[in-house]
């Protein structure tokens, strides 16, 4: 094949017939060559662990689960915790793994090649379930011997469920012990707020913001008492005062019926004396003799009486409190009621003072109301914020218990074996069949590109490409030439006619 332009798909066609039994006997060598290939391979076999998820047997309403870490987080967490070296050297040395090996690789290496025959894979959902939900996980163990791969897949099986209890109980444990310590912290800033509270309270008692109303009402009853003890005390003082009177005149008339001389006549002659110096008035002048002489008269009598009112006076104060056995009835009596008036009005005055103290202690306790009021909102506010932080941090602490108490009985989210890690009984690898295939196609692709190899370097002219691409000249017609119809033997050979690139006739 000359052409070394572009080939169609009908030039590859016929290369591929031409050579066809170099191509089959490859192909058919290729498959026994790769199934005896996988006969020298070293055989791995493949122990399989199903592990399921299992939810919580409390329904998560009643107790809230601690650990809020979605499965496939703390899977991929524990993963990388239970493949580490420190977890995965002793099961090496446990079971002999890589026994030939041990004294030539260091031990990182053992671990590492470990770590790559453990495959941990998820289960995948289905459909109509939850996304985040993970129902289980595979845990898949690959060596060259099939009882170790089932023990070391069982010790890794072990191994996730035991850490998986190891982590929810102690992030129980750790969320109990840290919410009881801020639980301590809160009752400790409540106690706070309650003492600042308490003595608040204490130091403005009866002037809160919720006692302003019961001080109103306290003060108008408070007034109206005043003003009928001051009514009780003005009728008492009135009493007193006509009662005094009253002694007074008894007082008088009883005196001057024992000097045989009354208040009555000089005050009778008083009144005379009065009507006729204003008579003399009317006619004389005040330096006249007559008009002189009664004035002087009516001045020594009314001294007279006034002396006379001053003792009446001083028996009266003097012997208010004492009854004189040879007093009038009338005057002991009089005594009596002013003795009556007097208990009357101390007593009233002593009330009075009492509401006047105690409506001035509610007016100061209405004039703080507004500035209490103010401080009395702060408090209570930071009381109930502390109060309320501390019931959360209470129902936090009991749903905490509650969850570590469900992980110590086991009774919480938790992996469960469904199938238990298989004893194989025929290698995972090398898939011999596998090979057998992968050799034919092998066999297959070495004789396609043998035969394309040959054609390349095949010199034959066999098409008109061949015959364009060899003389530099183009082809007008191929005319085929046919053989005997008695040797029965189709003809390859053909006529060519050619262009002469200079007279432009048919060579």
């Amino acid at each position: 094949m000359l052409t070394h332009g572009e080939l169609s798909l009908g030039d590859y066609w016929v290369a591929i017939r031409r050579h066809w039994v170099m191509v089959l006997i490859l192909a058919v060598i290729g498959a026994p060559i790769g199934y005896a290939v996988s006969k020298f391979l070293p055989n791995r076999y493949e122990s399989t662990t199903l592990v399921l998820v299992q939810g919580p047997t409390v329904p998560t309403d009643f107790v809230k689960p601690v650990d809020t870490t979605g499965i496939n987080a703390r899977l991929a967490s524990m993963q990388q915790e239970i493949l580490s070296r420190t977890r995965l050297e002793p099961i090496i040395r446990q079971y002999g793994l890589y026994a030939s090996e041990v004294d030539k690789a260091s031990m990182d290496d053992l671990v590492e090649r470990l770590q790559k025959a453990i495959e941990v894979t998820p289960v995948q959902p289905m459909a109509e379930t939850r996304t985040n939900d993970l129902p289980g996980f595979f845990v898949n163990v690959t060596l060259d011997n099939p009882r170790t791969a089932q023990a070391v897949c069982t010790a890794v099986t072990s191994m996730f469920i035991e850490e998986n209890l190891r982590l929810r109980e102690r992030q129980s444990g750790d969320t109990t012990q840290f919410m009881s310590e801020q639980l301590a912290s809160a009752k400790a800033q409540l106690d706070e707020q309650d003492a600042k509270l308490a003595a608040f309270q204490s130091r403005y008692m009866g002037a809160l913001p919720d006692q302003e109303m019961t001080n109103l009402n306290i003060l108008n009853g408070l007034t109206s008492q005043l003003d009928a003890t001051m009514q009780g005390l003005s009728n008492a003082q009135q009493d007193k005062s006509v009662a005094e009177s009253s002694l007074s005149q008894q007082l008088a008339s009883w005196h001057a019926s024992q000097t045989g001389q009354t208040p009555l006549t000089m005050q009778e002659q008083l009144i005379q004396l009065q009507n006729e110096l204003a008579d003399l008035r009317t006619r004389y002048t005040d330096d006249y003799p007559d008009v002189v002489k009664v004035k002087a008269t009516i001045a020594d009598l009314q001294k007279q009486i006034a002396k006379n009112n001053a003792q009446t006076q001083a028996t009266t104060t003097t012997d208010e409190t004492q009854d004189d056995p040879y007093e009038p009835v009338a005057v002991r009596r009089l005594r009596a009621q002013i003795r009556s008036d007097n208990q009357i009005i101390a007593e009233r005055t002593k009330e009075q003072d009492r509401l006047r103290n105690k409506i001035k202690l509610y007016e100061e306790r209405m004039q703080l109301s507004p500035e209490v009021e103010l401080q009395y909102k702060e408090l209570t506010r930071g009381h109930s914020m502390a109060l309320q932080s501390y019931n959360d941090l209470q129902q936090k602490v009991t749903d905490s218990v509650m969850a570590t108490e469900l992980e110590h009985r086991q009774e919480g989210e938790q992996f469960r074996v469904l199938d238990p890690a298989n004893l194989p009984d025929t290698p995972s690898f090398p898939n011999r069949p596998l090979f057998a295939f992968g050799g034919f196609a092998g066999g297959l692709a070495l004789g396609v590109g043998l035969t394309f190899i040959l054609e390349r370097r095949d010199t034959a002219v066999r098409t008109e490409k061949d015959v364009e691409f060899a003389l530099k000249l183009p082809v007008i017609a191929m005319v085929p030439v046919v053989g005997s119809l008695a040797e029965g033997k189709p003809q390859t050979k053909a006529g060519l006619f050619l262009a002469n690139p200079r007279t432009g006739t048919d060579a």
